[in-house]
């Protein structure tokens, strides 16, 4: 199977632009609560960090049987980044699986950018026939818990590091 690469992707109210290193410094601003660490840990990361990170994410996974597919959100109307999303695109025997994540800057929290770039992300994935999506969420977090549920995820009896995977698989 061939990798994935990264495209735009439009929803009503959001741009999912593919990553770019160019991106690192205004993500840093959006990221640069600490609060938004409470379920991933770490600590916010500098820009000249973030473009570290940025530089290898765009340059891809090592393994070229891994997909590594990144996006920051932008929202349209106000032309700002507001967070990222991201699936880890691997081939198993049943072929192919993401696992998803989402991040969305505190400010633009409570508004449904989140729910709407997740189920965007997983819209898209399915049309490049990703057959399973799952994404792992610390227990506590409620608000991951609904985006995923939102989404079409159901959580599952797995745990991985602390975390419940949830899962979306095709019929």
């Amino acid at each position: 199977m061939t990798l994935i690469v990264p495209q735009i992707i439009h929803t009503d109210r959001l741009t999912l632009l593919p990553l770019s290193v160019e991106h690192a410094e205004e993500m840093a601003a959006v990221l640069s609560d600490p609060d938004l660490h409470t379920f991933i840990g770490g600590d916010p990361a500098t820009p000249q960090a973030l473009r570290t990170r940025y530089e290898r994410l765009v340059a891809g996974s090592p393994d070229p049987t891994v997909s590594w597919c990144n996006w920051v959100i932008q929202l349209r109307d106000a032309t700002c980044l507001t967070g990222t999303v991201q699936a880890t695109v691997t081939v198993s025997d049943n072929g192919r699986v993401a696992e998803i994540a989402w991040v969305v800057g505190t400010p633009w929290q409570g508004r449904g950018i989140a729910t709407e770039a997740a189920q965007g992300l997983v819209a898209w994935l399915r049309e490049q026939g990703v057959g399973t999506v799952i994404a792992h969420i610390h227990p506590d977090h409620k608000a991951s818990a609904a985006v995923a549920t939102a989404s079409g995820l159901t959580a599952t009896d797995h745990w991985h590091d602390g975390e419940v995977m949830w899962q979306l698989t095709a019929n």
